[in-house]
């Protein structure tokens, strides 16, 4: 990436974080709203976070609002690879952290009902796979990334 690329990319990312840092602080009040013991809220505000703040953030600057349609990448490939915390638990605690992030982003207006839908509807088809690559992913006994990935 050329020297003004990638300084156009740090600035727009600066520019995303710093939207961010709102978005995450006002969804943390949407979850307390709800009920959500503070742990919980907690919880969910870094899983959220470490989406729209790092992978959204990793190889493009990507908005938290356009960023609804890339938890399938997120979560079945990226997150199982980059956090070294991953796991089936782990898959499904993030999965549930998206689901009522753009739930939130969807009450306030910043994305349609159809993203969140779409976004809902990916979670639960692809949750099994995601699942079964983290396992194999993690299993000493499996080392063909075929087998892993199911290329």
């Amino acid at each position: 990436m050329p020297d003004d690329e990638y300084k156009k990319y740090e600035q727009a990312c600066k520019r995303i974080k710093k939207d961010n840092s709102k978005l995450l602080e006002q969804f943390a009040q949407w979850l307390s709203g709800k009920g959500l013991a503070e742990k919980t809220v907690r919880r969910h505000v870094e899983n959220a976070d470490f989406y729209i703040n790092t992978f959204l953030l990793s190889e493009d600057a990507v908005s938290a609002r356009d960023g609804a349609s890339h938890s399938s990448m997120f979560l079945g490939y990226w997150f199982i690879r980059k956090a070294m915390w991953a796991s089936p638990g782990a898959i499904r605690e993030n999965a549930a952290s998206l689901k009522k992030f753009y739930t939130f982003m969807q009450e306030q207006g910043q994305i349609d009902a159809d993203k969140l839908q779409d976004l809902k509807e990916t979670i639960k088809e692809e949750m099994p796979e995601w699942v079964g690559t983290v396992e194999r992913y993690d299993d000493p006994d499996i080392t063909d990334p075929e087998e892993i990935w199911g290329l």
